[in-house]
């Protein structure tokens, strides 16, 4: 597995200054596995929803009523498949919206 502890800290920094984060790259470089270790390393108590998982994906058909009340680290993978959630975010995060990018630039297969 490759080391990510340079992307792990700039993620980790973005998310103690935005609400909001965004992981953007291309297909198949590791946006979920950095999600993922993030959330083992940092984060193990977060609410973690994939969308190519249909349970996930009904459990988010109603996303005011399923993030209402949910607290701490929420993580949406693959998240373009339902891009009306983006509006509940902004509606949801009353302290305003950020996307902030954790590049892959250091990425090497």
């Amino acid at each position: 597995m490759i080391e990510r502890k340079q992307e792990l800290e700039t993620l980790h920094k973005l998310l103690s200054r935005h609400p909001v984060v965004g992981i953007v790259s291309a297909r198949q470089v590791g946006k979920t596995t950095l999600a993922r270790a993030y959330i083992s390393k940092m984060k193990p108590s977060a609410i973690y929803f994939d969308l190519e998982n249909p349970e996930d994906e009904a459990r988010l058909s109603e996303p005011m009523l399923a993030l209402k009340d949910l607290r701490g680290l929420v993580v949406i993978d693959e998240i373009h498949r339902q891009p009306q959630l983006f509006p509940v975010l902004r509606v949801h995060e009353l302290g305003g919206f950020s996307i902030e990018e954790v590049g892959m630039k250091n990425y090497q297969r």
